[in-house]
């Protein structure tokens, strides 16, 4: 593994490429290296030693505590004396490292038999093929959780779709690299915080772990990076200044910096604005200042705010004065760091469309240019009742909330996934119990079958009478579809090829089934069916009968064994 450390390193990977493993010729393509979930890798636990070795990554899966706590008072010499250009150099040298690093693992890999899934993209409002820009790795970028309090059912519905489409591109075969940021510092995290009396990085991580726990109840595979945003301060810092020598985005007086729309003539197609809604050159105003905003207030956006007395202790040093980045701002520098100018695909729930994607889009390509996310994913929001999500209302619900009414987390997950993520889901107690049964009703399907692991489906192989429900699947995540078609064909299912599709579809579903549960039989109800079996031993037809319509009649059914019988409720 080449790991490069330091600016003059990259002279020796130059020199060192021609050795990269050929994938035609090594033993590693004997063993399918193309396929996603090859023996060693640990896609699945986000894991990047082996699948994206280099230190972006390893700084980001590993992310030093110190470092995400300072704030203004403890920049290094470096950071202190000139912030602006020691960050400037900064991702100067990690661009050209990852430029290199990411052609290495481009020439190592390749997609064998990837399955083509289709995705309705949010920009050309049409279903599209996905296709990896570089052929090989699908790369793709989360907005992640905003760490001031915990992710709520409607959060976690983006999320869990999210996890959803990784699975379906995994499962068919295809390489991915998994993106998902937290936001760590905004105006949120910052006035709560401050509220709480505690310093950022303790407030926040508390909620970031709690964010952890949930997805891992909730089935969610870890993305490959999860970088913060606290952690990429200069990487920001290097972004506005580039801006701004490009023309693009102005200091005010107060110590800010905005970004221009009227230099970016292409503002609002993402979010299908009208040049007229757009009231341009806004700056001093609350709003302009403001991580979020609505349409009809549209006006050039904050890139760094000048320090204030309400954010206490939560400021950097920069080349305008100390301040902190914009909330828009914090993702493009963290997708230019680990994807690039151009990659794959960018996701989030709808409600980002406007204004933070749209802001994301504008400031990146005129920074560096390149096309940006190729693709845009953006799942609806979620309804609890027929009704908007309220914490007045009682319906804010997080998956603790549902716990505490004795709820799994994996009957929430069928919830979640039980509607096309472009369609509305009404989330409602009724649905819980409906996927209660549901989830019972496919483990008593599975009983005593041994579901192979992720890595193993991922290979490929047949899916005998449940490819139809992979392939809804495939095509714009219906997963609604996919669900129908799993159990309409659990009674046709006899061969290893059929059980192998079944669990695929689960595994891309993220769904874990429960234990089955025995049924507690009434003594009654035990007397009668001991009756029907003693009937049917001695060929007495006739008394075996008039014992199961009494079952019946009694809300009963008898399944006979070989060996023995089984009593349930019809």
């Amino acid at each position: 593994m080449i790991v490069f450390n330091l600016e003059r390193d990259i002279l020796v990977a130059l020199l060192l490429e021609s050795d990269i493993v050929d994938p035609k010729n090594s033993k590693e393509a004997e063993k399918g290296e193309g396929q996603l979930q090859k023996d060693g890798s640990e896609h699945e636990t986000g894991n990047l030693s082996k699948d994206f070795p280099g230190e972006s990554g390893k700084a980001s899966a590993e992310p030093d505590s110190k470092d995400r706590c300072r704030d203004g008072q403890d920049w290094d010499k470096a950071g202190k004396d000139d912030p602006g250009a020691f960050a400037h150099a900064f991702i100067l040298t990690e661009k050209r490292r990852d430029a290199i690093l990411g052609n290495s693992i481009a020439r190592k890999s390749g997609v064998v038999n990837a399955r083509t899934v289709r995705l309705f993209d949010t920009l050309t409002r049409e279903v599209v093929p996905l296709k990896p820009v570089d052929g090989k790795t699908f790369r793709f970028y989360c907005c992640g959780p905003t760490v001031y309090g915990p992710a709520h059912i409607g959060n976690f519905r983006t999320f869990v779709m999210q996890d959803v489409l990784r699975r379906v591109l995994e499962l068919g075969g295809m390489k991915t690299k998994h993106v998902r940021n937290i936001t760590d510092v905004d105006d949120k995290t910052i006035r709560d915080s401050v509220a709480a009396g505690m310093k950022l990085c303790d407030f926040t991580d508390q909620w970031r772990d709690k964010f952890h726990a949930d997805c891992e109840e909730l089935n969610c595979l870890k993305p490959h990076i999860e970088p913060s945003a606290v952690e990429h301060v200069p990487e920001q810092i290097a972004m506005i200044e580039e801006l701004i020598e490009k023309g693009h985005a102005y200091a005010s007086d107060d110590g800010s910096v905005y970004f221009k729309i009227s230099s970016f003539p292409d503002y609002g197609r993402l979010s299908r604005l009208d040049t007229r809604e757009l009231d341009l050159g806004k700056t001093q105003n609350e709003r302009a200042n403001s991580d979020e905003y609505e349409k009809d207030n549209v006006a050039d956006f904050v890139l760094w705010k000048g320090r204030r007395a309400e954010d206490g202790a939560n400021y950097w040093g920069s080349p305008w004065g100390e301040g902190r980045p914009g909330w828009h701002l914090e993702c493009s520098a963290m997708i230019l760091k680990y994807l690039g100018k151009t990659f794959d695909l960018h996701s989030g729930g709808e409600d980002l469309v406007f204004p933070h994607h749209e802001n994301e889009l504008a400031q990146s390509k005129c920074s560096c240019g390149g096309e940006f996310a190729r693709h845009w994913f953006h799942s609806t929001h979620l309804l609890v009742n027929g009704k908007k999500m309220a914490k007045s209302s009682g319906t804010l619900y997080t998956l603790g909330d549902l716990a505490d009414q004795g709820w799994t987390a994996m009957e929430v997950r069928y919830v979640l996934i039980g509607a096309n993520y472009r369609k509305q889901l009404n989330f409602t107690m009724e649905s819980l119990h409906a996927a209660r049964e549901a989830l019972g009703k496919l483990a008593k399907a599975a009983e005593g079958r041994k579901a192979p692991g992720y890595r193993e489906l991922a290979k490929g192989g047949d899916q005998g009478v449940f490819t139809e429900a992979f392939e809804r699947l495939n095509e714009d995540l219906n997963t609604a579809a996919a669900l129908g078609e799993l159990f309409g064909n659990l009674k046709r299912a006899e061969s290893p090829d059929d059980w192998r599709g079944f669990f695929t579809v689960l595994a891309a579903l993220g769904l874990t089934l429960p234990e089955p549960e025995g049924v507690e039989v009434p003594e009654d109800i035990a007397k009668l069916a001991g009756l029907r079996w003693q009937a049917r031993q001695d060929k007495d037809w006739a008394a075996s009968d008039r014992y199961r319509d009494e079952l019946a009649e009694k809300g009963w059914i008898v399944k006979d064994g070989r060996d023995g019988y089984e009593v349930l409720p019809s």
